[in-house]
């Protein structure tokens, strides 16, 4: 309180208190876009996954932190010193840029004198490398001098660090003055980015802000917020992500002194449960070599042969080391033993790598005859009279951890990876891989034998889960296709063994590494093959894709490998001390403290069923979990989880809206994130703000691309980001007639301030703020700032209509005026090289090409792009147009790569003039008569006289876009002949 009445003598408080924000105005959206993606792609690098990489929907902190300073900010009459002073503020502007490539050594001393002229090299350099007496500040003289030659802000950025991974107090050295002297008029006076927002909050709240988030999920939402100053409240319904957020305050938040100690309590649990382990002698051979995984395959009895089979989709174990499992027939017993083969030949690796499950099928050759039975005939999958579908597995029992003789689906280990013992001290020991011996096998019967003993009374001690798996979207797949009834059996008997004895030593922060072990090692972990370098296999994470994935074989972990998490350095990012945090777990309706800002990213049309899978981590902390977390309830509470996007959940996000609404101040801000999906999202979030009491006023678009070996193709996540206030108490009715002029000179306004201001910019950085994709969302968000002001639309009060049910194929007066919105927005965004004129007599599928093409040209084309273009152009199937969809290599098909089947009279685009001009082209390029394609264009268009202009104008957009120069030159011959053709004589 005392460092706020200090500030509050320099400051005036609330002098911005009816002050717009900034984020209202200006975003710099393509450059926050490229910094969430590189964060993206730092995987494990990222500050808050170590906590649990198994929750995947944290928005980047980078993301996060725009967000909060924008709506802190305010605009001042010099809207392009506004934006300078923000990028600095997230260290995207010129001397930031050079210091994250300084801390990155991003050029090594002969690469900065290829880059750059330098006069006088022995200055800087000895010898190869940095003159040792060099300071930071000489070598930033030519870092900026090097950058410079790069062209783009991703060149430049992609050089250096990430934002956060630089030291704060000498990357926003220089920022300070600059910030003081832009604020200057009102009393201003900072020298960190805390007191920074602690000030602004007291000129816009009167205090320091405080940002709250409902749907906290991992945490990056209030961790970030009060890493950089501001206080922060934090709500869940689930305990898995309150933990997740306690983890993200206390550990990685916490200070020095604090993570010392919590790695000194992670050496000591290891340190306990690996003596317990070797007092058993459940992981060493007779020559001490030290078991560091076990492999796992199911095997089932054959009903065409009668023989045991193991089943595994691929008998690769280790791609580097050339190891494979080869199954050698035991006639005798009717069973396959399994030989463990090293330095397998490059045939041999083809052959193993096919498996005994090949498309859902047991697959095997015996005595040379090829077997293949369905896996679903082997559960004895059926549907009953009533339609309802089931199997002949047995449930297994809450006494169960190992299948019964009789159950269709065995178990058994067929590989050891193994530590040599007199490498087991070496920073990189040896390893190798053999099949278990009867020595093995007696240890595993050992182990099983412990468990049988123990389970019981582990499960009444909750050091071993006896909750039931309830059936759901996610959780009816282990149910089904093996019968798993209770959570424990997604365990075998080790990993069971190991977690009773990590969880003896129960507290809150060694319960966020334990979930991140057993997230590492069940029976649903995939082993690898260790296809990386120096790499020979290893286990992946059950949650690889957000679902319960029932494998044929899997890895386990041994205690070394498993325990090796807790003598990692616990890394952190430390909260300013001035921070107060605020932590529930509770329904985002429930709220009963009050934030100035809230940021939240709600689970509304999300595909992850969160209340679900997180479970599987419940059902192991839900008794006598430590303080604090004995205060939450430990259940997903699936009936009050919002998801999908029917009726229920539309009512629970308006209740949500509203209490966040009636806990912020007037002049309070709201940032929701949403994941851009089909319109009829758009539609169904505008109703529910409406009904909250919400007005939108700015909607900016994150797009972070990436791909994944687990999708085929690429995939693009976009993020929607929409800014609102409480909207004006009183009583408003509108009708569309009025409603739509007014949207169409909204978005005309806001459109040509951005654009204005990307001609100012442009003009003295080279580079535009905003691309087409930000101006476009900017005109989503002016007809939303008209359409949610009023309270009545068409008669019928807005809360009554954002809570009717949706009928399908329905259009509502809110798509017709967004689709309005979106045409007038596009009707201003004529592609550079065309008349206003020519544009406006285009269809979509031609306005999608052309505004594709310019967006080609200037590299700033993106897979979401097109996405997006397409929906606002209306074109029926873009992909029909696209040369290549992979998410970071999209693009157009060239002119000569359009068959003749893609341009007839039958598709979208052949039916265009745009499309008779590619056809054109082409035959251009065939050689043929130039004369005789324009007597053709001449026959086919009844109005061939009244667009001929627009023909040239066409042809010559696409002469000045088009990437091969023989295409350039057959559109100049074809447009020359156009523009000279006499008639009548």
């Amino acid at each position: 309180m005392n460092e706020v009445a200090r500030t509050a003598t320099t400051l005036m408080q609330l002098k911005l208190k009816d002050a717009p924000t900034l984020i209202e105005s200006v975003f710099p959206a393509q450059k926050v876009s490229f910094e969430a993606q590189a964060e993206r792609k730092a995987v494990a690098a990222q500050t808050l996954t170590g906590l649990g990489s198994y929750w995947k929907g944290r928005k980047p902190l980078i993301l996060v932190r725009g967000i909060v300073l924008g709506s802190l900010l305010p605009p001042t009459d010099d809207p392009e010193q506004d934006l300078v002073v923000f990028e600095k503020l997230m260290a995207f502007d010129e001397e930031s840029l050079a210091r994250r490539a300084l801390a990155a050594n991003a050029f090594s001393a002969s690469a900065l004198q290829e880059l750059i002229p330098i006069n006088d090299p022995e200055e800087y350099f000895s010898g190869r490398g940095w003159r040792r007496d060099i300071a930071d500040d000489d070598k930033l003289v030519l870092y900026r001098r090097a950058l410079a030659t790069f062209g783009s802000y991703e060149e430049k950025a992609g050089l250096g660090k990430r934002p956060e991974e630089v030291n704060q107090e000498w990357l926003f050295a220089p920022v300070w003055p600059e910030v003081n002297r832009h604020y200057a008029h009102l009393g201003v006076s900072v020298k960190s980015l805390p007191e920074l927002v602690e000030q602004f909050g007291v000129l816009r709240y009167g205090h320091r802000p405080r940002v709250g988030d409902t749907f906290s999920g991992g945490g990056s939402i209030p961790f970030e917020a009060a890493r950089i100053g501001c206080d922060a409240y934090a709500s869940d319904l689930n305990p898995i992500a309150c933990m997740l957020t306690w983890g993200a305050f206390n550990i990685v938040g916490a200070s020095v002194e604090a993570r010392a100690e919590i790695e000194k309590e992670y050496n000591a649990v290891a340190n306990a449960v690996r003596s317990a382990i070797d007092a058993l002698a459940i992981e060493k051979d007779a020559k001490g070599n030290q078991a560091k995984a076990f492999l796992y395959c199911l095997e089932t009895r054959c009903p065409e042969s009668g023989w045991m089979v193991p089943i595994s989709p691929s008998w690769v174990i280790s791609k580097n080391g050339n190891v494979i499992a080869q199954l050698e027939p035991d006639t005798a017993n009717k069973r396959f033993n399994i030989r463990v083969k090293s330095g397998a030949t490059a045939d041999e690796l083809r052959e193993a790598a096919a498996g005994t499950v090949q498309d859902s099928n047991l697959h095997y050759q015996l005595n040379g005859k090829i077997h293949r039975v369905p896996i679903r005939t082997l559960r004895g999958d059926f549907r009953d009279s009533h339609g309802n579908s089931g199997n002949r597995l047995r449930p297994w029992e809450k006494s169960d951890f190992a299948a019964a003789p009789g159950d269709v689906f065995q178990e058994r280990l067929y590989a050891i990876h193994w530590i040599a013992k007199d490498s087991l001290k070496d920073a990189r020991p040896k390893t190798y891989f053999a099949a278990p011996t009867e020595a093995d096998l007696e240890r595993e019967r050992r182990v099983q034998a412990i468990v049988a003993k123990n389970l019981a009374r582990w499960q009444h001690e909750g050091l071993v889960p006896d909750m039931a798996i309830e059936p759901g979207d996610k959780t009816d797949e282990p149910i089904r296709t093996r019968g798993w009834t209770y959570w424990h059996h997604l365990f075998n008997a080790r990993q069971l063994l190991l977690y009773a004895e990590l969880k003896k030593h129960t507290s809150a922060t060694m319960s966020l590494s334990f979930c991140q072990m057993i997230n590492t090692s069940a029976r649903l972990t995939r082993w690898t093959v260790g296809d990386g370098p120096g790499r020979s296999g290893g286990t992946k994470q059950v949650f690889d894709n957000q679902a319960l994935n029932v494998l044929f074989n899997y890895g386990c972990r041994a205690s070394i490998y498993l325990l090796d998490s807790l003598a990692a350095k616990v890394s952190g990012s430390p909260i300013p001390q001035v921070s107060r945090l605020e932590q529930r777990c509770l329904p985002a309706a429930e709220i009963s403290s009050d934030c100035d800002i809230f940021i939240t990213d709600p689970p509304y049309a999300n595909a992850v069923n969160y209340h679900e899978i997180t479970e599987f981590f419940i059902a192991w902390l839900r008794k006598n979990p430590p303080k604090p977390f004995d205060e939450w309830v430990w259940d997903s509470r699936r009936a009050l989880a919002i998801k999908g996007s029917g009726e229920d959940s539309r009512r629970g996000m308006v209740a949500a809206y509203k209490a966040m609404a009636d806990h912020m101040p007037d002049n309070g801000m709201q940032c929701v994130m949403f994941t851009h999906q089909d319109t009829g999202v758009w539609s169904d979030m505008v109703g529910i703000f409406w009904a909250a009491g919400l007005q939108v006023v700015a909607a900016w678009y994150i797009a972070t691309e990436t791909t994944s070996e687990l999708k085929k193709g690429g995939y693009v996540q976009g993020t929607v980001i929409l800014m609102l206030k409480k909207r004006t108490a009183g009583d408003r009715a509108g009708f569309k007639q009025r409603i739509l002029p007014a949207v169409r000179s909204e978005v005309q306004r806001q459109i040509e301030t951005m654009m204005h201001l990307n001609d100012e910019v442009k003009s003295k950085h080279g580079e535009p703020v905003f691309n087409d994709s930000d101006l476009q969302m900017a005109g989503y968000a002016a007809a939303l700032k008209v359409l949610t002001a009023y309270t009545q639309i068409g008669g019928e009060d807005v809360t009554a209509f954002a809570l009717r049910p949706r009928v399908r194929g329905e259009v509502t007066v809110v798509d017709e005026i967004v689709q309005q919105a979106a045409e007038a927005a596009n009707s201003l965004l004529v592609p550079e090289g065309l008349t206003a004129d020519t544009w406006a007599k285009l269809t979509g599928i031609e306005r999608f090409m052309l505004r594709m093409m310019d967006m080609e040209t200037t590299g700033a084309a993106k897979l979401d792009n097109y996405q997006n273009f397409a929906k606002a152009f209306r074109v029926e199937d873009y992909a029909r147009v696209m040369g290549s969809m992979t998410a970071n290599q999209a693009r157009l098909k060239r002119v000569p790569e359009f068959a003749s089947r893609d341009l007839t009279d039958s598709t979208e685009l052949g039916a265009t003039r745009l499309g008779r001009l590619i056809i054109g082209v082409q035959q251009v390029l065939a050689e043929i008569e130039p004369q005789a394609i324009v007597s053709q264009l001449q026959a086919e268009m009844a109005d061939f006289l009244e667009v001929r202009s627009l023909l040239v104008d066409l042809l010559a957009f696409i002469k000045r876009k088009t990437l091969e120069p023989e295409v350039r030159t057959a559109a100049e011959i074809l447009a020359a002949r156009l523009k000279n053709l006499r008639f009548g004589g």
